[in-house]
């Protein structure tokens, strides 16, 4: 078992902490670029996020290409698909607890620069499995390390995120807007790891297969690890209580405000559910 080397002490602070049942993916990013915009204005404190998908649903890296996707195979299947704000590759976002955090640049837990905000949470996060019983680890991507090339987000670890039994458990991708450092990550419960691979561009069944047996060699479920299924509302906790215990936070319970319902509205309508911010090359 292994946590990030960070000698920080953080002071006392509350957090605002929102869990959330499934919605679809346009819903949920638009919440999320909601929520970073209220906390960069300074109108809500900084937000620690928990939710599902559903239907399940593919999310592309900001700068991703569409043609990455089989659309066909996609709605053969009626999965969703949408665009993040944040980079990265693919990721099917089904069986899972997706987290969020949002906090201003300056906020302690998440200054500096991209590695080194990812080596803060990341003592969260895995303060948060450990509660689980997990044995996990987070550290950084060694320079031979395997470097995916495919769309397959889920192929190899990235610096500080979350990997056991050698395998990627809980992929993350960060943004910087709005005065906000806004970070969310995909922590797959159970099911199989190499269903995305059915609803992507390949040039025929080999690469497919071959690309399945990559992201199951190197991808694991919290049900794997544990060895046995984990429930959404479990999980939520622990994850919230490592927080809480490693960046020394007090959580306040709550729920999207008015402002940020309506500004989630307008996100998911201009943006997220747009075929022309979803269908960019």
């Amino acid at each position: 078992m292994s946590t990030p080397e960070l000698s920080t002490s953080y002071s006392h602070t509350h957090w605002r902490l929102i869990v959330q049942e499934a919605q679809d993916g346009a819903t949920n990013m638009a919440i999320d670029e909601a929520i970073a915009g209220h906390v960069g204005a300074g109108y809500v404190l900084p937000t620690l996020r928990l939710y599902a998908w559903e239907p399940a649903c593919l999310s592309l890296g900001y700068a991703q290409s569409i043609a990455d996707v089989d659309h066909d195979r996609l709605h053969q299947r009626g999965w969703d698909i949408v665009r993040r704000l944040t980079g990265g590759r693919a990721i099917l976002h089904v069986d899972e607890i997706t987290y969020s955090v949002s906090a201003l640049l300056d906020e302690p837990r998440v200054k500096g620069g991209v590695i080194e905000s990812y080596r803060r949470l990341s003592e969260g996060l895995l303060a948060g499995l450990q509660n689980l019983g997990a044995l996990v680890r987070a550290e950084r991507a060694a320079e031979n390390a395997p470097r995916a090339h495919g769309p397959v987000c889920f192929e190899v670890p990235s610096d500080y995120e979350i990997t056991a039994q050698g395998r990627k458990l809980l992929g993350s991708a960060q943004t910087r807007r709005f005065g906000t450092v806004l970070q969310h990550g995909a922590l797959p419960l159970h099911g199989d790891v190499t269903r995305i691979c059915e609803v992507l561009t390949f040039a025929d069944q080999i690469e497919r297969e071959e690309a399945q047996k990559r992201v199951r060699r190197r991808a694991i479920t919290l049900e794997d690890v544990l060895g046995d299924r984990p429930d959404f509302a479990l999980v939520a906790e622990a994850l919230a209580r490592g927080f809480s215990q490693s960046l020394n936070l007090t959580f306040e319970a709550s729920q999207l405000s008015p402002q940020e319902q309506e500004r989630a509205i307008e996100l998911r309508a201009v943006k997220y559910a747009n075929p022309e911010w979803t269908g960019r090359h």
